[in-house]
């Protein structure tokens, strides 16, 4: 993947990119007046994050371009914020300063919403596998603009990591993290939405693994929770008590840890 600017960058935004570039180990490429498509004639690399003053787009040639928002994820933090009930954060049984780690992090709506519920004393991590999307959430968390603070300063707080979840977690220690959230990429995807279709061209799009679930397990002190469609057989497979929403396409499984 090559990190470019949009066409004449002011310093400010080359020097984003360029920083981008060397915490995600990828090459920086000057855009000069070359169009995109010129761009990656010139790279041969197919995949480029590009950096602009007020957003961050992935391309892939013939592919939707995504751009970080935090879509839905917005709507729904600001209704955390007025002190409304959310499903994912009551599934979890989460408290303000709870730690989180969000090992499929994809667009990082549901890392956000953890962020803007646990407050500054929350300790929120999230896992991305895949580079291209770990890239786009670095640059997207770190400068995104939402008209919101609280929004802006939850996104700001949340610890991106480039790697498998399943090599994170053996790396932890016994009962040390809070709570511990999947959401994998669906088998069937339930819509062709905007925000979803372009994220499964760059998404890991493997299964969860029992030895996944036995990690967190071991890992979490509070709860294990997945998020899938309902009535999937991923809840029983996997060991997960499934929490059906009436008029919900999707369910929350849990794992209580018992302490």
């Amino acid at each position: 993947m090559i990190i470019t600017t949009g066409t004449n960058p002011i310093p400010e935004i080359v020097q984003r990119a360029q920083s981008l570039a060397e915490r995600t180990g990828c090459v920086y490429a000057p855009r000069g007046t070359l169009s995109l498509p010129k761009l990656v004639e010139r790279s041969k690399d197919e995949e480029v994050l590009v950096v602009l003053q007020e957003a961050v787009r992935l391309l892939r040639p013939g592919m939707a371009t995504m751009e970080f928002h935090p879509s839905m994820g917005f709507v729904r933090a600001k209704r955390i914020l007025k002190g409304e009930v959310d499903p994912m954060l009551t599934a979890a049984g989460m408290l303000p300063g709870d730690s989180v780690l969000d090992c499929t992090a994809g667009l990082g709506t549901d890392s956000l919403l953890f962020a803007v519920y646990g407050s500054e004393s929350s300790v929120v991590t999230a896992l991305e596998s895949s580079l291209p999307l770990y890239g786009l959430l670095l640059e997207g968390m770190s400068h995104y603009i939402s008209g919101q603070e609280k929004v802006n300063a939850a996104l700001r707080r949340i610890h991106v990591v480039h790697s498998d979840h399943l090599d994170y977690l053996r790396a932890q220690p016994d009962d040390s993290i809070d709570i511990i959230y999947f959401d994998p990429m669906f088998r069937v995807p339930l819509t062709d939405s905007a925000a979803i279709s372009p994220l499964r061209q760059f998404a890991n799009g493997d299964a969860l693994s029992m030895v996944s679930v036995a990690e967190a397990v071991r890992v979490a002190r509070k709860t294990v929770l997945l998020k899938e469609k309902a009535l999937s057989g991923e809840f029983a497979r996997l060991g997960f008590t499934e929490l059906l929403r009436s008029n919900s396409k999707t369910s929350y499984g849990v794992i209580q840890i018992d302490q």
